[in-house]
């Protein structure tokens, strides 16, 4: 790909279409789901771990997909890598410095765990170089089993009931119940055309970041731990900084834990089960422990003070400025 002055324009606008595609995207997503974790009987949290998460991975999956069958397994394998550390460093670290993040205890106790155990079992299945279909199937009956632990505690240990509406209080009878499911219809819609606009956004941003880079010279893995990665996480960076905006920080919260199990169980699952991904030394090295630390870093500075604080914020924000750093040739 040659990128000239005539292509100039039409990148600008992908990316300022894309950026904006975002925004709206995620507006339409958090403010869905914070409702459907009402009507649904379900917390906040569990909506954020598992409805917004698996949303927002959606262009992780079709990236790292379309990336491993077109291209290479360095750029799904990348992309992956670099957006849960993105997740991590920027989409947390941005959202603490708008507001200080709770940690609910569900998440710390059922969710939490769920991400430590997924990076470690990346590393595990990367050790010998290759991620192969069994490696692939086991990520996926993980994910399986994450999905009925989630489900099953969301059964037996519902929200309190809130109902936030105007006259909402004294809306105990039959008509409050088909009120209720008319929400649910609407919100349902609501999570799904955010869905779309994040999905469109994310491709946008991505067509114009990797032309510029591709013109340059980059490598796959580079471009998959860097403009890709940044471009899949900004649905997570859109629909966690909204839900701060808006106070909802368990959706935040919520959001970056479920989506980096997601992206780890669910997309190299499926890449690995369609083609085997290949894991170069210096991933091995550099990329995979650096996972590791950004996700050990994150859960003990979640353990302290169940909290995380615009310093904490910071921290994130700079660690990850500093890994982006340690990318560049």
């Amino acid at each position: 790909m040659v990128l000239g002055l005539e292509g100039f324009p039409l990148y600008v606008l992908l990316l300022a279409g894309g950026v904006c595609c975002l925004y709206g995207g995620a507006e339409l997503l958090v403010a869905g789901a914070g409702r459907l974790a009402l009507g649904l009987g379900l917390r906040a949290a569990t909506v954020g771990v598992t409805v917004v998460a698996f949303a927002t991975t959606a262009p992780e999956l079709f990236v790292s997909t379309i990336g491993a069958l077109n291209v290479s397994t360095d750029i799904g394998l990348g992309a992956i890598v670099g957006s849960n550390i993105a997740n991590i460093g920027l989409v947390l670290g941005i959202s603490a410095l708008i507001r200080p993040l709770s940690i609910s205890t569900v998440a710390m106790r059922r969710h939490v765990p769920f991400m430590v155990f997924a990076a470690f079992l990346l590393i595990a299945f990367g050790a010998n170089g290759t991620i192969g279909r069994l490696e692939g199937t086991i990520f996926l009956l993980a994910l399986s089993g994450f999905t009925a632990y989630l489900l099953y505690y969301a059964n037996a240990d519902p929200a309190p009931m809130v109902d936030d509406q105007p006259g909402g209080e004294e809306g105990t009878g039959e008509s409050g119940s088909q009120n209720g499911r008319d929400i649910a219809l609407k919100d349902v819609a609501l999570v799904v055309a955010g869905l779309v606009v994040l999905v469109v956004g994310s491709r946008w941003l991505i067509t114009g970041g990797r032309g510029i880079l591709e013109a340059m010279n980059f490598s796959d893995l580079f471009i998959g731990l860097t403009v890709l990665a940044l471009g899949t996480s900004l649905p997570e960076l859109a629909a966690s900084v909204v839900g701060a905006i808006r106070g909802e920080t368990a959706f935040s919260v919520g959001n970056v834990v479920g989506s980096n199990i997601y992206n780890i169980l669910a997309v190299l699952g499926i890449v690995a089960v369609i083609v085997p991904i290949s894991v170069e030394a210096s991933t091995l090295r550099f990329e995979l422990p650096m996972l590791v630390a950004f996700t050990v870093l994150l859960v003990a500075m979640m353990a302290y003070g169940r909290k995380l604080t615009r310093f904490d914020g910071a921290i994130l924000v700079s660690c990850y400025a500093g890994f982006v750093y340690l990318l560049l040739p």
